[in-house]
Order: structure tokens, then sequence, then C-alpha cells
């Protein structure tokens, strides 16, 4: 062979030896570390890896989302105090406004005097009172009388019966004369009437001012219990049939705020002018910075009412990553985030009108410990 075939050979022999090397199987001691590390970094973006025994540690709950979502009708509301938490106080007679002990905003106590005129009403009472008490004292010692003389069979049986009809008769006019005395709350030198409060709360309306003449009935203060109180919501009369005593109901104050009601009754008829009833709602106890004349926004949800095209899930679900409302869906190995669109929030529901499908497996309460784990991951990425 000459020098030139040998190159050729030679050559050749070399590019099926690369050729082996590069197509070769390679094993798994034999791949380089980087490999790894490059398989490690293919995790998809959001997807935080938790084991079952880790899933449980965390008390992280999940559930299946639902079909439907409860409906909700928005209307405007007002609140009220119920019948029996508000009082008007009112002079009990014409007169001169001689004392008050209570301003605006001031706690009252049932039964407390709050105000007092100077009035003849009041001395006309006292002098019927003293009236009756001397009444009772004279008959009282003429009954005495007759018991003697008849004892000593002086004056017949009909006369002792007499007097004692008549001083019974006088005891009963002392009686009501001592009752309208305290009823009206005169004072002792029987110049005065007492204003006295027939509930417990707070003094909302003190118009009267200190010296001034005021008739029978005029308002002098107006109290209101702040535990008492209720929202009256107007209801169009197109959506009356839907909502019925009982339904849940959620009010958003002005300060952001929620709290939950339920609605306890229906106007059974429309008011001719706004075409609307009255749905009275009661809440659950009192409720600070709720004052009587408030404006809110009520969110009743009528019982049986479901929108199919929505889902719902608890507000603990929703968690905020980027900028973004996502929920944390369960898949092998963890969870991954799913960006969702989300509509009316209240009483810890969320409506979600786009990105989450029925059936799927989200984490709820304690979500917020996956964000978490997720914000850990991404500042060691960034490290």
């Amino acid at each position: 062979m000459t020098r030139r075939g040998l190159a050729l050979a030679g050559a050749a022999l070399v590019l099926v030896l690369i050729l082996w090397l590069a197509l070769r199987p390679t094993t798994p001691e034999e791949q380089p570390a980087e490999a790894e590390h490059a398989e490690e970094s293919e995790a998809p973006e959001g997807f935080v890896a938790i084991t079952p025994q880790q899933l449980s540690s965390s008390q992280i709950a999940v559930q299946d989302v639902q079909q439907g979502s409860a409906v909700e009708l928005v209307f405007p509301a007002t609140v009220g105090a119920r019948p029996t938490g508000a009082a008007r106080l009112d002079a009990r007679a014409s007169g001169v406004v001689r004392s008050l002990s209570k301003t605006l905003g001031d706690p009252v106590s049932r039964g407390e005097t709050v105000a007092r005129i100077e009035s003849g009403e009041a001395a006309g009472l006292a002098a019927q009172l003293s009236a009756a008490r001397a009444r009772v004292t004279e008959l009282t010692a003429a009954y005495g009388r007759e018991q003697r003389l008849f004892s000593e069979n002086v004056t017949a049986r009909q006369d002792l019966e007499a007097a004692r009809a008549t001083l019974a008769v006088a005891q009963s006019e002392l009686q009501r004369a001592q009752a309208a005395v305290s009823a009206a709350g005169v004072s002792g030198d029987g110049r005065s009437l007492a204003v006295t409060s027939p509930i417990s709360g707070r003094i909302t309306a003190a118009p009267v001012v200190l010296g001034a003449f005021v008739n029978a009935g005029d308002e002098l203060y107006r109290v209101v219990n702040p535990s008492a109180l209720q929202v009256e919501v107007a209801i169009p009369a197109a959506d009356l049939a839907r909502i019925a005593a009982g339904d849940e109901a959620t009010l958003a104050l002005p300060d952001g705020r929620e709290i939950s009601g339920r609605v306890r009754s229906l106007t059974p008829a429309v008011d001719i002018e706004n075409r609307a009833a009255t749905a009275v709602i009661s809440l659950a106890g009192q409720v600070a910075g709720l004052q009587p004349g408030a404006f809110l926004e009520a969110r009743i949800r009528p019982s049986g009412e479901v929108d199919g095209d929505l889902v719902s899930i608890p507000e603990d679900a929703i968690q905020t990553v980027e900028g973004r409302d996502v929920v944390f869906r369960q898949v092998p190995g963890g969870f991954q985030t799913q960006a969702v669109t989300v509509g009316t929030r209240s009483a810890g529901k969320a409506t979600i009108i786009a990105g989450l499908k029925p059936g799927t497996v989200i984490a709820t309460a304690n979500a917020f410990l996956l964000k978490a784990e997720l914000g850990k991951e991404g500042a060691e990425d960034d490290d």
C-alpha cells in the first residue's frame, strides 16, 4: 500500500473512533454532575414541592372546587334602631327647663333622670297628694270614733260600715295621687317634674336648652341603645319574591369592614312612591362604630339560588404572588400556582370568575405557607 493510502486509512480510523465516542450511550456514572442540576432546574415556575408527610404536618387543608356559587343581590341599606332600642324623651307638661344633666353622646341608664321642668302641673299634683293624705287622716280618725261608739252600743252598725267605706275610697284616692306624683317625678318641693329615660343607651339628639319654655310633648332628648340596632334595606318590587326571612346577608361598612346578618322580616306591601319594600336585617350583636342613620351596602344571598357558571372557594385559598391573585393547585409532588380572576368577597367566601374549574383540588386553610415556601425558593434562585 502506498503512503497516500496509509494516510487515508488512518484518517478514516480516527473519524470512526470519534463518531463511536460521540454516539455511544453513557452510563449513569459517566453523566456529569451538571446534568443533574439541569434536571432539577426544569421544575415549572410557581411549583412548590411537598411530600404527603410535610402536607400533613403543616396542616394545609385541601378541597375540591365545587360547581356553582351563591347568588348575591346588592341593595342600599340604612342603619336604624329596633322599636325597643330607641326612645324619644318629651316634656311631660308645659313649663321652663330648670336642669339638664346630659349632652350629646353621654351614656344614660334606664330610669335615670336627665332633665327637670318647672311646671304648674307639678304643683297641682303635689297639692292633690297633700289633700288626699289629709282626707285619709281625717277619715281614719272618724272611723276610729265610729268603732268606739259602736262598741259602746251608741251607734248602729250601718254607721260603722259607712265610715269604713268612706275611708276605703279616700285611701284609694291617696294611692292614685301617690302613683301620679311618682310617675311624674315631682320634686320634694312640688315645683318640678322629672324627665327620665325608659331605656339604657346614649344620647343621640338634644335639641333643648336650659331655661327654655317647652310645651307638653316637645322633644328634649333622643336615646338609642347601640346594641339594639337593625338594618333596613330597600328591595325593588322585581326582587321581592326572591328574598325570604332567614336569608343570609353581608353588610359592607363605610370603613371597609364586613359584618354578617340575616333577613328577619319583610314588609308585606310595596311603597307606592319608590316601588320598593323594606327588608329588616338583624345583627348578631353590637357593632363598634355603627350609628343610626349610616348608609351601608347590603348583599343578600337568596336561599336556594346558585349561579352555575361560577365557583366559590374559601377566601383563605387566594394568595397574592407577584401582584396576581393565585390559588395553589395540587399536582403530583406538590402544588402549582394557578392565576384566577376574583369576583366578590364576602363572609369568608370568594367568587371566582375565571381561572378555576370544578373538580380542581386546591389548598385552602394555611395556603399562605405555600406562598412563603415559594418566596424562599425564589430568593435562593436569585442567590
